[in-house]
């Protein structure tokens, strides 16, 4: 989980030949009625205003001269004189091009802009949170939330700087009162470590801030690769790491909590994470009403981050990383919803930098077939699925048939949006008020590349036997194995996974990554 930034045409008119005007006379040099006035009685050009702010657009062809009774040489008439001006004609439709081009951007995001205009709601929320310095201003009805985070922090630029002072005024917005901050951080050395417990002394709410000097991957449970390792799946570890951050919750279980934040190593303004936990999809009488709520993040101004742990509402992936996000596969709800504007995109999963949980599915006693939520690697060996996904696997009702999903409870709110650099969190308000546009280049782009990608497990029934060949280690662990057709139970994920498998480099050297994937036998 390293940090990133913080984690981690010109052309010129061919210029007229001096062989031209060679063995010609125009006679109409004196003659100056015969010529076309070329400014006014005022002594400018007669020019419109659109032609003053866009000259090359607006300018038009070439204005034909006067026809002047000349004398020729016909023997010297240039003869590349039509590719000439077939050549000026090319230019000036791709000026005009262009311009229809910029005049659709600059009218977009002034008429039609999109998430630029939120419900009335969030308006309200907003204005309480900026009318005073109150603690609590932006947490009306003062609800309990539990803030969560597992960072990798080697430069000790999260917990010293820019996330570190936008989370301080989130809980301040929130309420001291109301807020637990639990933090866990590994592996990120001396610089790390200094920046945290100076971001510890900071906090006045109640707080667990834990930094481990190393977490020993063989502390994790372990698969038998082929070749006969033993080895730490990716998501596993990350699965643990993060389950870190929510052990608080076990220490004191008599506290209870209305909503849980998870946050990323991620910029974000604290006010959009109040609407995120406040305003998404409420009821008549104003309450957000979601299982899980996921802000939307991006690598730069215009790519979507998160296309690993989202799904749609059928349990798609991702289409092309830019708005509207999603396909047209199946009954393409989540893309409509997009298209639409809505604050609750409705989905199976999605993580998007920062989530607002339901915080009773993390807590003792929960509802009815539900078990306190945590964060899981898949069993199989090769398939792999973000631990991002499993989590609002388990928190959904398990549907009998995933095409006739209406609503999981799960939502997408792409009104709140963060970033993992300060640079393209401030782009984000810009760009967004044009994304519109992008729609139908999306779909084609879509069929072009054949996305969605292809999952079969994605209509999986929960309990259905299911047929399959995988890979089995032999049980003398010398690194043989077989492939085999079992028969196995399906589960309530599948949507989440694709076929593949990553694990942990434990003694890695400097700049190599920290995981490497693991080839799959080939099929005999």
């Amino acid at each position: 989980m390293s940090p990133r930034s913080v984690y981690p045409d010109g052309y010129e008119l061919v210029s007229r030949s001096s062989s031209y005007s060679e063995g010609t006379y125009n006679l109409d040099d004196g003659d100056f009625e015969a010529q076309a006035p070329r400014v006014s009685r005022l002594g400018r050009r007669r020019t419109t205003w659109l032609q003053q702010l866009f000259p090359t657009v607006f300018a038009g062809p070439p204005r034909r001269q006067p026809r002047s009774r000349r004398v020729v040489a016909t023997h010297l008439r240039p003869p590349c004189l039509p590719r000439f001006y077939l050549r000026r004609r090319f230019f000036y439709y791709i000026h005009v091009f262009w311009g229809i081009i910029l005049a659709l951007l600059i009218l977009t995001a002034i008429f039609n802009p999109s998430y630029s205009r939120p419900p009335p709601h969030y308006t309200t929320l907003r204005s309480l949170a900026q009318r005073t310095n109150k603690a609590g201003r932006g947490n009306p009805r003062n609800e309990k939330v539990f803030i969560a985070a597992s960072l990798y922090d080697r430069s000790g630029e999260l917990a010293g700087g820019g996330w570190a002072t936008q989370l301080l005024q989130l809980i301040d917005m929130l309420g001291d009162d109301n807020v637990f901050v639990s933090i866990y951080e590994n592996d990120s050395g001396a610089e790390g470590v200094s920046a945290l417990r100076g971001f510890e002394k900071q906090l006045t709410c109640r707080k667990s801030i834990i930094f481990e000097e190393h977490l020993d991957p063989q502390s994790l449970s372990t698969v038998i690769v082929p070749g006969g390792d033993n080895r730490v799946k990716r998501i596993e570890y990350l699965a643990q790491v993060r389950n870190k951050a929510l052990e608080p919750l076990e220490a004191d279980p008599d506290v209870r909590y209305d909503k849980l934040l998870y946050l990323n190593d991620i910029m974000f303004d604290p006010i959009d994470a109040l609407q995120l936990l406040f305003s998404t999809n409420v009821d008549t009488d104003g309450r957000a009403k979601y299982r899980a709520a996921c802000a939307v993040d991006f690598d730069n101004p215009f790519k979507f981050y998160d296309t690993y742990a989202t799904r749609d509402l059928q349990g798609y992936s991702m289409g092309l990383p830019f708005y509207p996000w999603f396909t047209t596969a199946g009954g393409g709800e989540s893309r409509r919803d997009v298209q639409a504007g809505k604050d609750a995109v409705r989905v199976r999963s999605c993580w998007g930098g920062m989530v607002a949980f339901d915080a009773k599915y993390f807590q003792s006693p929960l509802p009815e077939s539900f078990s306190p939520a945590r964060f899981r690697s898949a069993s199989d060996l090769f398939w792999d699925s973000s631990e991002c996904c499993l989590i609002h696997a388990d928190i959904q009702d398990h549907p009998i048939k995933v095409d006739d999903i209406v609503d999981t409870g799960i939502y997408m709110n792409p009104f709140i949006r963060v970033a993992y650099d300060s640079r393209t969190l401030f782009w984000l308000g810009i760009t967004k008020r044009f994304e519109k546009l992008y729609s139908t280049i999306h779909n084609i782009g879509n069929h072009l590349v054949g996305m969605p990608w292809d999952n079969p497990r994605r209509t999986e029934v929960p309990g259905q036997s299911v047929p399959e060949t995988v890979w089995i280690a032999d049980d003398r662990q010398n690194g043989g194995g077989s492939f085999q057709v079992i028969h196995r139970i399906a589960g309530h994920d599948g949507f989440c996974g694709r076929p593949g498998l990553q694990v942990i480099v434990e003694n890695r050297l400097p700049g190599q990554k920290g995981f490497e994937p693991i080839p799959a036998p080939p099929l005999p």
